[in-house]
């Protein structure tokens, strides 16, 4: 009797993680909708994160955003890791695949062979793409190079900050770089849905825009 007990008791645990999670997204939706300014680091309160939201399949994202140049957006790979890359126009993103070839690809194709079926991008509290068009200039400039891939040391992480600050310290995970993308910016980083995920949501969006 006590392994059926035990498994209640993790499912029992699980529940709750799971119902803390989505109260938390649903404050920190409360919150970025306080007031019409970005929110910066000055608002958090002690040992709050910078990073509001990250992202997730599991839960419903609200905010459904057109990407822009400089943009960085991200997938999910087998349930629990992210791949990012950096939006460069309309339609492509230059990514560091895990061959170590630095490469464009489209929105539609960022996705495939991956487990995550939909993007998401970096955004402020407003839910506009925190940008930097420089990071995406220095990403096409290393189209079709290759670097030395590692799966912890020099992985699509490494190759999108260093983007961003070259010359910068190593960092290692998706948690890392949310952190310090809110620190460059001063900036609370929301993880928004992307809006060229599934066919119309482009279109959606832009006709709630105009409206």
């Amino acid at each position: 009797m006590a392994l059926p007990l035990l498994w209640l008791g993790a499912a029992a645990l699980s529940a709750m993680a799971t119902k803390s999670l989505a109260d938390d997204r649903k404050y920190q939706q409360k919150q970025r909708t306080s007031t019409r300014r970005p929110q910066t680091l000055s608002v958090l309160k002690r040992h709050e994160s910078p990073v509001a939201t990250y992202p997730t399949e599991f839960f419903s994202t609200e905010q459904v955003v057109k990407p822009q140049v400089g943009a960085i957006v991200c997938c999910g790979i087998g349930g629990v890791l992210d791949h990012i890359g950096i939006v460069v126009d309309d339609d492509t993103i230059v990514e560091l695949d895990g061959k170590g070839l630095i490469k464009p690809i489209s929105i539609r194709r960022f996705t495939a062979q991956r487990s995550g079926k939909q993007i998401f991008i970096a955004c402020d509290s407003t839910a506009n793409p925190i940008v930097d068009k420089n990071a995406a200039l220095l990403a096409m400039e290393q189209i079709f190079q290759y670097r030395d891939y590692h799966v912890i040391e020099n992985n699509c992480h490494q190759f999108i900050w260093q983007c961003f600050e070259p010359g910068d310290t190593s960092l290692f995970t998706f948690k890392e770089l949310s952190f310090r993308l809110a620190q460059k910016f001063d900036r609370k980083v929301y993880w928004d849905l992307c809006g060229n995920n599934l066919d119309g949501l482009r279109h959606d969006y832009e006709t709630r825009v105009e409206k």
